[in-house]
C-alpha cells in the first residue's frame, strides 16, 4: 500500500499531530473501525446517528497507526491528527497519494456495466502491467478516495469505477483521480428522480472528463447516442467501440451463447483488420458490450487481441451481478440482485429466458430513483416478463405496477411487500427444473432471497 509518515499525512491534510510519533509509518486507510488493518490510518467522521470518533480507541486497538479526527480526544496508543473537517482530509490525503501512485489511472463510468467492465479491464491489463482496481463498488466520494489510499506502491495502472447520484459528484472524483483514460459504458434512465432527463444524466457522466490528463483519451460506446454526444465535444482522442456502429474501431461481432445451456458467450473481437475469438464466461449476452468496452481500452494501451482474449477466459462474475448457481435441489438461480433499472431488467429477463427450463420465475424488486416515470417503467417490465413466459413475483410498493403490467399482458403474477416475504415465498415455491432470476434495486435487498434459496439447497456457482 501507499506508505507515508504521520508527519507527511498531517502536512497533506493541513492538520496538527495531537498525539503519537510523527515518524510512525502509515500503510493504507480505513473508514470502518471493524475493517482496520495494522498500520492503516482511520478516518473518524462525525454523524448525528453514528459518530466515528466513538470508534477511534477500537481502531487503534486493532492496529491502526493513526486516526484523523475533528474532535479533541485522548488515546493511550497510536497517533492522532486533528483537522477541521475529516471528509476534506480524506480527499486531501487521497490527492497527496495520487501524486505518487498509481502511475496511471483509468476511470470508468456509465449508467450500467461499470463494475463488470472494471473487472474485465483489470484482468486484461494485469497480463502486462502491475495493476490494481477498486474493490467492490467503492466508487463514490467516500469509497473512491479510500481506494486511492490503498493502492500499492509501484502500481502502473489503477482501474477505477466512478459513480454518481448527484450533479457535481463525478467532477470531484475526476479531479481526485486525474484519469489518463476515461471509459463510458452507456447512458440509461437511472437516477431520473434526481436528473429529470437522459440528457441531464449524460451531462453528469461527462464530468469524469474534468480531470482527464492533457494527453489522456476517451473510450466511448459508438452505439450510444448520448455517449457519442458528450465524447465528441471534449477534444481528446476518442477510441470508439461497439457492437453495431460501423465507425467503431473495436467491435464485437457474431455473438452467440455458450451451447448446451452453458454459462457465457462467444464472439469475434476485431480491431484494425485483426480479429480474435473470445469466450466470455459471464452470464448474459449483454456482457459482451462490457467486454468490448474493456477490450477497446486495453487495445489502445497496446495489448494484442490475443492477450485480451486469453485474459477474459478466466474472469469471474462480480458478486450479485449475474452469478449463475446450479442448486443441488435441481433449479438454476441467477443472482442479479445488486441493482436494477429498466434497461438492465429487460436484458436480464432475455438472458434468463435463454436457459432451458420447465418453469421460468422472475423475482423482481422495485427499480428505485426513476422519478415520475417509475410506474410506467415497472408496467413495461412486467409486460416484457410476461411475454417471455415468466411467472413474475413483484417485490415492493412500486412493483405493484409491475404486477399490473403482467396482468395487462394476460398473465398472472404474485405481489409481495418486501424481501423477507419474497424469501418465504421462494423457499416454499421454487422447485426442481425452475430457472429463477432475482433482480431489484439495492434498497430492496433481494440478496436475502438468494441466500435463503442457496442456504436451504446448497449450490454450485458458475
Amino acid at each position: 500500500m501507499a506508505r507515508f509518515t504521520v508527519e507527511e499525512a498531517a502536512r497533506a491534510v493541513g492538520g496538527r499531530i495531537a498525539a503519537g510519533d510523527p515518524q510512525s509509518v502509515i500503510d493504507g486507510a480505513a473508514i470502518d473501525s471493524r475493517a482496520v488493518r495494522s498500520g492503516e490510518v482511520f478516518f473518524a467522521f462525525g454523524g448525528a446517528h453514528t459518530d466515528g470518533h466513538r470508534f477511534v480507541p477500537d481502531a487503534l486497538a486493532r492496529g491502526a497507526a493513526a486516526a484523523i479526527v475533528q474532535e479533541d480526544l485522548s488515546v493511550s496508543s497510536g497517533a492522532l491528527i486533528r483537522v477541521d473537517d475529516t471528509f476534506q482530509a480524506l480527499h486531501d490525503l487521497a490527492r497527496f497519494v495520487r501524486a505518487r501512485t498509481p502511475e496511471r489511472l483509468v476511470g470508468i463510468t456509465g449508467s450500467a456495466g461499470k463494475t463488470t467492465t472494471k473487472e474485465l479491464l483489470a484482468a486484461m491489463l494485469a497480463a502486462r502491467f502491475r495493476t490494481h482496481w477498486t474493490p467492490g463498488n467503492l466508487n463514490n466520494l467516500y469509497g473512491f478516495p479510500l481506494s486511492l489510499l490503498n493502492v500499492p506502491d509501484g502500481t502502473q495502472w489503477m482501474v477505477a469505477e466512478m459513480g454518481m447520484s448527484t450533479p457535481g459528484e463525478l467532477h470531484q472524483l475526476s479531479l481526485l483521480g486525474r484519469p489518463d483514460a476515461a471509459v463510458f459504458t452507456v447512458v440509461r434512465p437511472v437516477h431520473l428522480e434526481f436528473f429529470g432527463t437522459i440528457q441531464a444524466i449524460a451531462e453528469a457522466k461527462s464530468e469524469i472528463l474534468a480531470g482527464l490528463a492533457p494527453d489522456g483519451f476517451i473510450v466511448a460506446n459508438a452505439d450510444d447516442p448520448e455517449v457519442t454526444r458528450i465524447s465528441l465535444r471534449h477534444g481528446a482522442r476518442v477510441v470508439w467501440y461497439g457492437l453495431g456502429a460501423e465507425h467503431a474501431e473495436v467491435r464485437g461481432r457474431h455473438i452467440v451463447p455458450e451451447p448446451d445451456g452453458g454459462v457465457g458467450s462467444r464472439f469475434e473481437l476485431t480491431a484494425e483488420g485483426q480479429s480474435a475469438e473470445v469466450r466470455l464466461p459471464l452470464h448474459g449476452l449483454y456482457n459482451v458490450e462490457n467486454c468490448v468496452a474493456a477490450a477497446a481500452c486495453a487495445w489502445a494501451l497496446g495489448l494484442s487481441l490475443e492477450e485480451i482474449a486469453a485474459a477474459v477466459a478466466g474472469v469471474k462474475p462480480a458478486s450479485m451481478r449475474g452469478v449463475v448457481h446450479r442448486a443441488e435441489a435441481g433449479f438454476l438461480l441467477i443472482d442479479d440482485s445488486y441493482n436494477s433499472n429498466p434497461d438492465a431488467v429487460g436484458k436480464a429477463l432475455e438472458s434468463a429466458a435463454a436457459f432451458p427450463a420447465e418453469r421460468r420465475v422472475a423475482v423482481l424488486g422495485d427499480m428505485l430513483e426513476l422519478g415520475p416515470e417509475g410506474p410506467r417503467f415497472h408496467r413495461e417490465a412486467g409486460e416484457r416478463a410476461a411475454a417471455l413466459g415468466f411467472l413474475v413475483v413483484g417485490v415492493g410498493e412500486l412493483s405493484r405496477e409491475l404486477v399490473h403490467g403482467v396482468e395487462n399482458a394476460g398473465s398472472g403474477a404474485v405481489w409481495l411487500p418486501d424481501a423477507d416475504a419474497a424469501s418465504e415465498w421462494a423457499a416454499s415455491q421454487i422447485r426442481p427444473g425452475d430457472v429463477v432470476l432475482v433482480k431489484g434495486s439495492r434498497g430492496v435487498k433481494l440478496d436475502r432471497v438468494v441466500r435463503r434459496l442457496l442456504g436451504e439447497s446448497g449450490e454450485g456457482a458458475h
